[in-house]
C-alpha cells in the first residue's frame, strides 16, 4: 500500500459553525420523541392562557439514516406509558402488531419437549399488553413530534459533549469526510456544526458514546451500583402455513433453560406478529464467565429445539439483529441530571429486569424530562437546581415505585442461579427487598474466568454448524440486519491498546471479542490475512502478532452497534464510537 498521505485532520483547528437552539435531544427513540411531544403539549397548553407565550426551539438528532433504523425491541409493550403521553393513540394509528392474546413460560428440554409452568408471578403475566415493532413505534412518534413543530435530524451523530466548566453547553456533530488513516478527503470534507442549548437531553439507548463518558466525569454514577447489561439477539421470520397455525398474532411465549449453559442468566421470546410473521430472541445476561461463550451460536442452537423448528419450518427468514439491556435496575442508574444536561431511557437505566420491559418507561422518563424542561422555560431558569427537579418527579411517580419493586432482582443472579431464585421468591413478599436491603453488582467485563493453561486464542464456531435454512452464521445474519458503513473512515471501534489483544488478553482469556459479538467484527487472522483495513496494523501491515502469528483485524462494516464489546470486553480497551452519519444497521420491523 502506497506511503503517501493527505492532509492530516486535526478536529480541534476545524472552523464550526455554532447552532443555538432551546432544547437539544440526542437520540431519537421512545424516551427522546416522547419528551419532545409532551413538551410541545405543556407549551400549547400554556400559550393558551398566557400573556407571554413560548416557543422553544426543540431539536433531535439522530445517528441514524432514518428514524427507527437503530431501533430493537422484543418487544411486548405495556401501554401505561402512551395512555398517559397521548390517551387517544389508537384512535390515531398507533402501530400495533396484536394484542396479547396467549401468554405462557415454557421450560426447554434437551430432548425437544417443553414444560409449562404452572406458577408466573403476576408481574410477569402479558394480558393488556401489546405485541409491537420498536422500529414502528419510533417511526410514528417521530411522526407526531415533527406535527408538533419539532425538529428532527436523522444521519447527524453526536460525537461530543460541549462543556463549559462541568456545565454542559451542547453536542458536537461528527466530522465526515475523513478517510481510514485521518486525514481529510479533498472535496469531501464536511465539519460537524456545534449544537449549543439551554439543556441537553442525552437518549442515546444503552451504553450511549456520550452518556458513558459524561456520566463518570460528572460523578453521576458516585455511590451507584455498576450498571450490567444483557445481549439480546433477535430475527423475524415469516411463518409457513403451518407455522402460521402453531403460533397466531398475539400469542407470547418465554422460554427457560435449554440450551442456556448452567449458571448463565437469560432465555428466550417467541411472539406471534401481524400477518404470519414471528419475532423470536434470546438474551443473555453479559456477567456470564466463560470467555468462549457465544450469545449468537446458542441462539442459532436454540432454535434446532423441536417445538420451535416446528414453528419456524417452512418459513423464510426477513430479518436479523442485536441490543443490548441496561439491566442492573434502580440501584444502577446513575443521577439523572447535571448542569446543562438530562438522561432519559436506557442510557439512564429505564429498564424493568424481571419484566424485560423498557418502552413504558422510556416514555414516562421523556414525560417527566419534558415536565422539567417546561418549567425551566417558563421560568427562564435552567440551573442544575431547576434541572434537579427532573430526578425528584422520577422519585415520586410510578415508574420509580415499578423499578423499585425489583430493585434487587439481577444482582441476585449474578450471586447464582440457586440465590437468584430464593431471592426473587423472597422478594414477591418483602415488596422487592428480598434477602438484603441493597445488593451489590459489578460490570459485566470483571466476571471472565481465564482459560486453562492460558492457552492462547481459541477459535470460533464453524460456519458448518449451520444449514443456511434454519440456523445461520453470523455473516449471513448480518446480511439480514442490513447494516452499512463506509469503510474508507476512521474506525468508531478504538481499540486503545492494540497491544493487549494479541498478548495478555490472547493468553488469559482467547480473546473473547472473536465469541461476544454478534457481528463477526472481531476476528483474529493471520497476519498476511489482516492487511488493509485493520486500525490495528499500518499501512504495511506490520503490527505485534500473537505466539501463533495471529492480528486482530476489525470487520467495523458489520457492526450492527449492539455495544457488547464495549461493555464486555475483559480490559475494556475498545471504545465504541460514532461512526459517519447513517452508518449502521437498517432495522424494520424490529
Amino acid at each position: 500500500m502506497s506511503d503517501s498521505t493527505g492532509t492530516p485532520y486535526e478536529p480541534e483547528s476545524v472552523p464550526r459553525e455554532t447552532m443555538e437552539q432551546d432544547v437539544l435531544l440526542v437520540g431519537a427513540g421512545a424516551a427522546n420523541l416522547s419528551l419532545a411531544i409532551h413538551l410541545m403539549q405543556l407549551v400549547k397548553k400554556h400559550n393558551e392562557t398566557a400573556a407571554n407565550p413560548l416557543a422553544p426551539q426543540v431539536s433531535i438528532i439522530e445517528k441514524g439514516t432514518e428514524i427507527g433504523h437503530h431501533q430493537l425491541s422484543g418487544a411486548v409493550m405495556d401501554p401505561r406509558g402512551i395512555n398517559e403521553l397521548l390517551p387517544d393513540w389508537k384512535e390515531q394509528g398507533f402501530p400495533i402488531e396484536a394484542p396479547v392474546a396467549s401468554d405462557a413460560m415454557v421450560k426447554f428440554k434437551p430432548n425437544g419437549t417443553i414444560k409449562k409452568l404452572a406458577f408466573v408471578p403476576a408481574s410477569l403475566h402479558n394480558t393488556g399488553k401489546y405485541v409491537v415493532s420498536l422500529n414502528k413505534v419510533v417511526k410514528w412518534l417521530a411522526q407526531q413530534a415533527e406535527a408538533a413543530g419539532v425538529n428532527i435530524f436523522p444521519g447527524f451523530p453526536g460525537s461530543d459533549v460541549l462543556y463549559e466548566g462541568d456545565r454542559v453547553r451542547g453536542v458536537r456533530v461528527r466530522d465526515m469526510g475523513v478517510n481510514k488513516w485521518r486525514e481529510v478527503k479533498d472535496g469531501e470534507f464536511m465539519p460537524g456544526a456545534d449544537l449549543v442549548a439551554k439543556v441537553t437531553v442525552l437518549g442515546e439507548g444503552t451504553r450511549g458514546s456520550l452518556a458513558k463518558h459524561l456520566i463518570p466525569k460528572l460523578k453521576l454514577d458516585e455511590g451507584r451500583n455498576d450498571q450490567v447489561y444483557q445481549i439480546g439477539v433477535k430475527e423475524v421470520w415469516k411463518l409457513s402455513e403451518a407455522g402460521r397455525a402453531k403460533l397466531k398474532p398475539g400469542d407470547v411465549y418465554h422460554t427457560m433453560k435449554w440450551p442456556m449453559p448452567k449458571g448463565v442468566f437469560g432465555g428466550g421470546w417467541v411472539y406471534g406478529m401481524a400477518d404470519g410473521v414471528a419475532s423470536i430472541g434470546w438474551v443473555i445476561g453479559l456477567d456470564y464467565k466463560d470467555p468462549t461463550l457465544d450469545p449468537h451460536a446458542l441462539f442459532q442452537k436454540w432454535k434446532t429445539h423441536k417445538w420451535l423448528a416446528g414453528i419456524l419450518e417452512g418459513g423464510e427468514l426477513l430479518h436479523y439483529g442485536a441490543k443490548t439491556i441496561p439491566d442492573g435496575g434502580y440501584f444502577s442508574m446513575p443521577k439523572l441530571s447535571a448542569d446543562g444536561v438530562l438522561l432519559v431511557g436506557d442510557t439512564a437505566g429505564f429498564l424493568n429486569s424481571m419484566r424485560l420491559k423498557g418502552i413504558h418507561l422510556a416514555i414516562k422518563s421523556g414525560m417527566l424530562a419534558a415536565q422539567t424542561i417546561f418549567e425551566c422555560l417558563r421560568d427562564g431558569d435552567f440551573s442544575a437546581q431547576r434541572l434537579h427537579k427532573y430526578q425528584n418527579l422520577f422519585e415520586t411517580s410510578w415508574a420509580k415505585q415499578e423499578l423499585w419493586s425489583v430493585r434487587n432482582f439481577r444482582q441476585g443472579f449474578q450471586r447464582g442461579e440457586t440465590f437468584g431464585m430464593l431471592n426473587t421468591a423472597v422478594a414477591m413478599v418483602t415488596g422487592g427487598r428480598g434477602l438484603s436491603s441493597r445488593l451489590s453488582v459489578h460490570a459485566d467485563y470483571k466476571d471472565y474466568a481465564r482459560l486453562p493453561g492460558e492457552g492462547g486464542t481459541t477459535r470460533p464456531v464453524a460456519k458448518s454448524n449451520f444449514d443456511d435454512k434454519l440456523t445461520f452464521d453470523k455473516l449471513k445474519d448480518v446480511y439480514f440486519s442490513g447494516s452499512t458503513h463506509n469503510e474508507d473512515q476512521p474506525c468508531h471501534l478504538q481499540v486503545t491498546q492494540p497491544d493487549v489483544c494479541v498478548t495478555k488478553c490472547a493468553q488469559e482469556f482467547g480473546n473473547p471479542c472473536q465469541h461476544f459479538c454478534p457481528a463477526n467484527v472481531y476476528e483474529m487472522v493471520p497476519k498476511d490475512e489482516g492487511k488493509g483495513g485493520s486500525p490495528q496494523l499500518d499501512r504495511n501491515g506490520e503490527g505485534k502478532a500473537t505466539s501463533a502469528g495471529l492480528v486482530l483485524k476489525i470487520n467495523a462494516s458489520n457492526c450492527v452497534h449492539c455495544k457488547t464489546c464495549d461493555i464486555k470486553d475483559p480490559y475494556q480497551v475498545i471504545n465504541w464510537v460514532v461512526p459517519e452519519g447513517g452508518g449502521g444497521p437498517v432495522y424494520t420491523n424490529m
